[in-house]
């Protein structure tokens, strides 16, 4: 039975990708903060769900959880680093610092640090890493500053990894989501209903299912195969245009 690490497992796409890993026959270890959504998932899901609750930002935490798995679930053959986070809608020159540092270390950070400590095993098992970036990381808008220089980040690091590991036979891939209804507006707004209403009302947004079975696809496809990179949106978005600030004096 082939094992999948997924973080950020306790809602939205990192829930729904054990859902659809587990009802495509794999096993999952499922990672995230708050261990009683992942005790749910695994009372859901049975026996093929492990949750390890911890928190991605620590790494001496993240070691400690990869070499505490039992053995069962030790070999693992596919990384979907999915934990993320956007926080503020400002603009640069109001933005909260401490938003900032927390998003690097998140989507970065941390990105990396559980990359790095599952290298060996994936290169070991031949395995695949999925890495979850967005849009934001390619078109810019007001307001995304630090979230869209992340995930940007999670984009060249996901194509450096692919020149590093080549000949080792390890996939390595982004999928690029546009909008998605999740919490993620629910974090990025400190907890604003409304204005995750607002956002998606009308807008038939992608659903954390349709990113899952997009993952899926990916992870299960003929290992000769590689995505390099798969940018998503839905029918309802596309490209904002480019902005123009007008002298009212003329």
């Amino acid at each position: 039975m082939r094992t999948a690490i997924v973080t950020g497992a306790t809602s939205g796409i990192g829930k729904g990708c054990v859902r659809a890993l587990v009802g495509a026959g794999w096993q999952v270890v499922a990672t995230g903060r708050r261990a009683e959504r992942l005790e749910a998932l695994a009372a859901e899901l049975g026996g093929a769900v492990h949750p390890v609750a911890f928190d991605i930002r620590d790494a001496d935490a993240s070691q400690a959880a990869i070499d505490g798995l039992p053995e069962a679930f030790r070999g693992i053959d596919l990384l979907v680093n999915n934990a993320g986070l956007a926080l503020g809608t400002a603009p640069a020159q109001a933005a909260d610092l401490s938003h900032w540092r927390q998003m690097i270390d998140t989507n970065v950070t941390a990105l990396v640090a559980i990359t790095h400590q599952l290298l060996p095993r994936l290169i070991e098992r031949t395995g695949a890493i999925i890495n979850i970036a967005s849009v934001a990381g390619t078109y810019p808008y007001p307001g995304g500053n630090v979230y869209g220089g992340t995930k940007a980040f999670v984009q060249q690091f996901t194509l450096n990894l692919r020149s590093d590991l080549h000949g080792t036979g390890v996939r390595v891939s982004t999928i690029d989501p546009g909008m998605v209804e999740t919490e993620f507006t629910l974090v990025r707004t400190g907890g604003s209903q409304d204005a995750s209403d607002a956002l998606y009302r009308g807008a038939k947004p992608m659903t954390a299912e349709d990113i899952a079975a997009t993952m899926l696809w990916i992870a299960t496809l003929p290992p000769h195969l590689n995505v390099n990179r798969l940018e998503l949106m839905p029918v309802s978005q596309s490209f904002a245009g480019f902005q123009v600030a007008r002298d009212p004096a003329g």
